[in-house]
């Protein structure tokens, strides 16, 4: 079982936020003399030096101006890469790209793997702290490359259970909503994707301890996968991954057929 912390950034941004600090550090510079030389917010220095945001040219360039450091950033700058995901996401998204199969009860949005580009921006740019817009359609354009797992050869199994109420919530107005729901038809066509809805009607279901994903890879490991407030948690136990099988079995006893399931999206849509 591991669990990741909320880092933003990829491991390269990391190593050089961590070099930019001791570097200013050395220089006895703090932070706030360090963002008035180089004209940005103390939160973005910050940031930086977190390895959560990717430092501007100029910043680089001043930064050394200010810190005395030669060329150490600019050369340290050469071997950065953005990530496509946050740290805490990055571990399991390799899985994902490899899985056999995959999983996913989802309650509060549709799922990254089934969010069209409209409703992808809307949920990211809705994010609390907000994200720059450049940062947004980055990640925008790495949930949609995600998708690729529903049509790659072999096809990965993938069987998607999602509350009623996801569908009904308007998110980004009544096009963007609508647009999510006919893809969400378009997608369960697919031979290898199964979409179930779990209707608000339940009086009660299994799903009360929340949103889950189970994993299998091509070695036939089965990995059970959990995130809340961006903190996730990967989990190989045999004995909790069973339990969790065991939970998503029967939630999906308890949802509705995927038939009558694409019957009841029909329907919201067509009440939009």
């Amino acid at each position: 079982m591991s669990a990741k912390g909320t880092g933003e950034g990829s491991a390269s941004m990391r190593v050089f936020g961590t070099v930019a600090r001791a570097m200013r550090e050395h220089a006895g510079v703090t932070t706030d003399e360090l963002a008035a030389h180089v004209g940005y917010s103390r939160s973005l220095v910050i940031k930086i030096e977190r390895g959560e945001r990717m430092p501007p040219p100029d910043f680089i360039e001043k930064a050394e101006a200010v810190l005395g450091t030669g060329e150490v950033l600019s050369r340290a700058a050469r071997h950065l890469e953005r990530g496509d995901f946050p740290s805490w996401f990055e571990e399991y998204a390799e899985l994902e790209a490899t899985a056999v199969s995959v999983y996913k009860y989802d309650t509060l949005v549709v799922n990254g793997l089934l969010q069209t580009e409209d409703y992808a921006r809307v949920v990211l740019s809705i994010r609390c702290p907000v994200l720059e817009t450049d940062e947004v359609e980055h990640r925008v354009q790495a949930r949609l490359a995600r998708q690729s797992v529903l049509i790659k050869s072999p096809a990965t199994q993938a069987a998607f259970i999602i509350e009623e109420w996801v569908l009904r919530r308007p998110v980004g107005g009544r096009d963007v909503q609508k647009g999510q729901l006919e893809h969400l038809l378009e997608v369960g066509k697919q031979r290898n994707v199964t979409i179930q809805v779990v209707p608000r009607s339940s009086e009660a279901h299994a799903g009360f301890d929340g949103p889950m994903t189970l994993l299998e890879t091509p070695q036939r490991r089965l990995l059970a996968y959990l995130e809340v407030q961006e903190r996730s948690m990967l989990i190989d136990d045999r004995d909790e991954v069973s339990e969790l099988h065991m939970r998503y079995s029967m939630i999906r006893s308890q949802a509705l057929t995927p038939r009558d399931s694409a019957r009841l999206i029909e329907q919201i849509a067509g009440e939009l």
